[in-house]
């Protein structure tokens, strides 16, 4: 929508190319509702350029973004967008919260109205993919985060047969991969 970042920053977040990095940003791929920057980053204890996740945090530290708050804006396909809120680190109520997440989502809507884009987010792609009982459920376990192995023990079967389910959900859905049949499982409606 719009930002104000204190001076220099962004030309320091793009030279850096922390965008590749970002823990806030790779977090709203998790996150079901607004969170601190440091609930993101927090998230990425194990993960292995999470050295450099906390040279960026120490670089913004610099220019004033001591902590500061996401609120992820969702239409029917997924993530469309969010408000980002530093500075100095504050506590906002659950109520204030709740004020922040619904003048995002109003505001985003709002101009997108006003552009005549908002009709073609809010339709809902419909997938033709028939999907089997035993499908269905491998989808909603693999959605939970269960591995292939877990999937295997927690219904009797084994795990070279988890995996052919798996490969028959990647075609009927033309996912690349497991993360994407999930993505797209949820896009099209048949997990929430």
């Amino acid at each position: 929508m719009a930002s104000r970042w204190p001076e220099g920053w962004a030309h320091v977040y793009a030279a850096k190319k922390y965008a590749l990095v970002d823990p806030t940003v790779r977090y709203l791929a998790h996150a079901q509702r607004p969170f601190r920057w440091s609930d993101g980053m927090a998230a990425f204890r194990e993960d292995p350029h999470h050295r450099r996740m906390e040279q960026m945090m120490v670089d913004a530290y610099g220019y004033g973004l001591e902590d500061g708050y996401i609120f992820p804006i969702y239409g029917r396909n997924g993530i469309l967008g969010s408000l980002s809120v530093g500075g100095k680190p504050i506590e906002l109520s659950p109520a204030e919260v709740s004020l922040f997440e619904a003048i995002a989502r109003k505001a985003f809507w709002r101009l997108l109205d006003m552009q005549g884009e908002a009709a073609v987010l809010e339709t809902v792609p419909i997938s033709d993919a028939q999907l089997t009982r035993r499908e269905m459920e491998i989808l909603n376990y693999l959605a939970e985060g269960m591995t292939s192995m877990e999937i295997s023990k927690h219904l009797k079967i084994s795990n070279h047969t988890v995996d052919w389910y798996m490969n028959g959900l990647q075609d009927k859905l033309k996912a690349k991969n497991r993360q994407q049949v999930v993505a797209l499982a949820f896009r099209y409606g048949l997990i929430t």
